[in-house]
């Protein structure tokens, strides 16, 4: 058995010159065309895109496999927690393509766009839970969840995809 020293705490804080290398203008070109799968874009509307795709297949699913009295009742709860998964994603890509369009924004108001889109996303979603929850007390919650989360899965299944 090898008993090796363990490294010193000094040297973990040591950066290592090999550890990255900032490429040049050229350079970074040159990759892009060795590799251009790799630096292909993927527009964000794909991902909400996606979403609804996803949920009307969750809510046919319900509608398919739940008993006859309680078809619709499935059915609408899958679809409202697609709606709550979507809504809020479309609602930050609209922030971000006003961000975009305004040319007098630098990139510090692009990162609040960034920054208010996110807090838009979150409170429209809390709203949209609570709203559904009060106004629509017979909606069943495994359906709208499974929805919800799976909705929410798409942002990682088009990244793999990507």
């Amino acid at each position: 058995m090898n008993k090796e020293r363990p490294i010193p705490r000094h040297q973990w804080n040591e950066i290592d010159d090999d550890s990255y290398k900032a490429l040049s203008k050229e350079e970074m070109d040159a990759l892009r065309k060795a590799k251009p799968l790799n630096f292909r874009l993927l527009n964000s509307w794909w991902i909400v895109l996606s979403q609804v795709v996803l949920t009307l297949i969750i809510a046919s699913a319900c509608f398919v496999f739940s008993n006859q009295t309680d078809k619709s009742v499935y059915t609408y709860s899958a679809l409202v927690g697609g709606l709550i998964g979507f809504l809020p994603s479309a609602l930050f890509l609209a922030r971000l393509e006003a961000a975009k369009k305004n040319v007098k924004s630098g990139p510090g108001g692009y990162l609040a766009a960034v920054v208010s889109g996110e807090f838009i996303k979150i409170l429209a979603t809390v709203l949209l839970f609570i709203g559904f929850a009060l106004k629509q007390p017979d909606l069943k919650w495994i359906p709208l969840l499974v929805t919800y989360l799976a909705t929410l899965k798409c942002y990682l299944l088009v990244w793999f995809w990507k």
